[in-house]
C-alpha cells in the first residue's frame, strides 16, 4: 500500500502539472502506469482531474464572480460564456457517446500515446513557426462558430497523448487567436470539459470504487491541485514570451523514450 500511495503523490504532481500544458496529462499518466504497473491508473487518471479543475476555478474565481455578476446586464458577458458552452458541445456529446471505446481501446494501449505525442509535437512545432496575423487578441471576443470549431478540437484529445489544451490551442491559432488568448479559452473551455469527464467517469466507475482506492484518489487529487495552481498562474505570461516550442520538443522526447521502453521493457 505504501508503494502504491507514492505512485499516488507522483501521478497527481504529474497531473496537476500537464493538465494545462500542451503535452497531454492523460498520456503523461498512462505511460507512466504502464511501467510502473499501476493497475488503478484507468479510473484513477479521470478522477484526480478534480484536483486540477479546483484550482482553475481558484484562479479564475473573482474573474468567474464578475461574469456571473454581468450576465444580466452584460451583452459580452453572455456572449462569451454561451460561446463557452458552445465549445463545450461537441466534447459533451461524442465523450458520452464514446465513452466506452475511448476507456477500454484507446486508453489501453500506451503506444497510441507514444505515437500520438510525437506527432502533436510535431504539429506544434510547425504552429508555432508560422507567422499568425490574430484577428483576436482576448478569449472573450471569440464568435460562436469560432468557439464551435474549437471545441471540435478539442475532440481530438479522446485520443490519449493527443493533449485537450493542445488541441483547443492548436484549434484557436489556427481559426485567429493570439497565443495568450488561445490558451486562456482553453482554460475555460477546460471547465465544463473537464467537469464532465469526472463527472461521467465518476458514475460509470461508481461499483468498482473501493477505500483504498478511494484513498490514492484523494492523495492524487490534492497533489494534483497544488501542482495545478503553479502551472495555471505562470502559464500565459510564459507562452506570450516563449510559445509553444518546448512543449512540442518535451512531447516528442517522451514519446521516444516510451517507445524505447514498450520495445525493450513492455
Amino acid at each position: 500500500m505504501a508503494e502504491q500511495i507514492i505512485i499516488a503523490l507522483f501521478l497527481g504532481l504529474v497531473e496537476g502539472l500537464t493538465e494545462f500544458i500542451p503535452v497531454s496529462s492523460t498520456g503523461h499518466l498512462i505511460l507512466i502506469g504502464h511501467f510502473l504497473g499501476f493497475d488503478e491508473a484507468a479510473t484513477f487518471d479521470v478522477l484526480i482531474q478534480l484536483g486540477a479543475i479546483l484550482a482553475i476555478l481558484l484562479v479564475y474565481f473573482n474573474r468567474l464572480v464578475q461574469i456571473a455578476k454581468a450576465l444580466p446586464v452584460s451583452v459580452k458577458a453572455r456572449h462569451f460564456v454561451l460561446a463557452v458552452l458552445f465549445g463545450f458541445l461537441p466534447a459533451a456529446v461524442i465523450g458520452a457517446i464514446a465513452h466506452d471505446f475511448i476507456k477500454t481501446v484507446l486508453f489501453d494501449s500506451p503506444k497510441v500515446v507514444c505515437i500520438s505525442l510525437i506527432l502533436g509535437g510535431i504539429v506544434l512545432l510547425v504552429i508555432d513557426k508560422i507567422p499568425f496575423k490574430p484577428k483576436y487578441t482576448s478569449a472573450y471576443e471569440f464568435s460562436w462558430p469560432m468557439a464551435i470549431k474549437i471545441g471540435f478540437f478539442q475532440c481530438l484529445a479522446m485520443i490519449p497523448g493527443t493533449s485537450r489544451s493542445g488541441s483547443t490551442i492548436v484549434g484557436a491559432l489556427l481559426l485567429g487567436a493570439d497565443k495568450r488568448s488561445a490558451a486562456e479559452f482553453s482554460f475555460f473551455l477546460a471547465m465544463p470539459t473537464m467537469a464532465g469527464a469526472f463527472a461521467l467517469d465518476l458514475w460509470k466507475s461508481r461499483h468498482d470504487l473501493n477505500m483504498d482506492q478511494g484513498l490514492l484518489i484523494v492523495i492524487g487529487f490534492v497533489t494534483a491541485f497544488i501542482s495545478a495552481l503553479f502551472v495555471v498562474r505562470a502559464l500565459l505570461d510564459f507562452v506570450s514570451r516563449r510559445g509553444y516550442a518546448p512543449f512540442a520538443w518535451w512531447r516528442i522526447v517522451i514519446g521516444v523514450l516510451g517507445l524505447i521502453g514498450l520495445y525493450t521493457i513492455g
